[in-house]
């Protein structure tokens, strides 16, 4: 939903407890995005990104090693 600032000011209460409940707000000025409103990101909601692929990834041990196609590149 987009919602000019001016009007938003008025109803900010309002577009508060939509947020809360799930909606996502865009607030507008003169008809671009400069804001928006949606619900918080709770404690124990996610696991989190750190380790979250931890054991599902797997890198080489020589993935940073250039093959002889890339001599004439790096002389």
């Amino acid at each position: 939903m987009n919602i000019p600032m001016a009007k938003a000011k008025a109803q900010l209460s309002e577009l508060v407890k939509r947020a809360q409940a799930g909606e996502e707000i865009h607030l507008t000025r003169h008809g671009e995005v400069v804001a928006t409103l949606s619900a918080p990101v709770r404690a124990g909601g996610s696991k989190g990104l750190l380790g979250a692929l931890k054991g599902q990834i797997w890198i080489s041990d020589d993935f940073d090693e250039l093959g002889p196609e890339w001599d004439e590149y790096i002389k």
